[in-house]
């Protein structure tokens, strides 16, 4: 009998400055987290937001919406677009997903 909770998967990816898959969460989210390590800036995406978007807050503390190079869920994981604040190449981003 299923628990009824939640399943989250963490884990960290060195970002590339080019749109990467990550494709082995197990579930297709429903919340996404990003926090890029390096530069403080972080990025939300939640079910019912278009594909490729995102909610980003940069270290300097404005926020917006991003439509392009953004989040995208997969079956299994999630695509992470080419955002020049949160993937940036060499620059260590952890993430959080969500069911």
């Amino acid at each position: 009998m299923a628990s009824g909770a939640a399943r989250r998967v963490t884990g960290a990816k060195t970002g590339t400055g080019s749109a990467f898959d990550i494709k082995d969460v197990g579930f297709r989210p429903r919340e996404i987290h990003l926090i890029n390590v390096t530069s403080g800036d972080e990025a939300w995406w939640f079910e019912g937001m278009a594909d490729a978007s995102m909610y980003k807050r940069v270290a300097a503390g404005t926020g917006a919406l991003v439509v392009t190079n953004g989040i995208t869920p997969l079956q299994s994981g999630f695509t992470f677009g080419a955002d020049t604040d949160m993937n940036v190449a060499a620059e260590l981003v952890r993430y959080s997903v969500s069911e």
